[in-house]
């Protein structure tokens, strides 16, 4: 299936869905996910490590100025946790975004394949309890793969 033809099957199906034909993904207009995906990069940077550092050692050195009072852990501690929790769901956003992203990749592939079958399309969607049955199924077929190999060595 050629680019044009998978567009047109995409569009057909949610026509408010934008696809890019020029090779460039299409902008997007969602702020938060533009936001989350620069602070993303950038916390994940040794930039971001390094300030992080400097700010834990300019804090350690500040220990005896304030008599490593109550205070003065709490300022560290309060700081690390309000980081932190934002941090989880600007890192959750970005991961996100890329399983899905990750997904359809996928997805296409396995529409291009004429072999595939089509049904493995969306299976993140599932139970646990299908996604172990289609577990089950690929381990006994790959144990009938290695059954065939095994005969064939013989």
């Amino acid at each position: 299936m050629s680019a044009d033809q998978t567009v047109q099957a995409v569009q057909k199906v949610d026509p408010a869905v934008r696809v890019s034909t020029n090779g460039k993904p299409p902008t997007t207009s969602d702020a938060f996910g533009q936001f989350s995906a620069k602070a993303s990069s950038w916390v994940g940077s040794k930039w971001a490590f390094l300030a992080a550092v400097l700010v834990i050692a300019g804090w350690a050195a500040t220990g005896p100025l304030f008599h490593y009072s109550d205070t003065w852990q709490l300022v560290i501690n309060t700081g690390t946790t309000i980081i932190t929790f934002i941090m989880v769901f600007l890192i959750q956003n970005t991961q996100n975004r890329d399983a899905r992203a990750i997904n359809l990749k996928l997805d296409e592939l396995i529409h291009s394949i004429d072999k595939a079958e089509d049904e493995m399309m969306d299976i993140e969607s599932l139970s646990d309890e299908e996604l172990n049955e289609l577990h089950r199924r690929y381990e006994a077929i790959r144990a009938e793969c290695m059954t065939r190999a095994q005969r064939t060595k013989s």
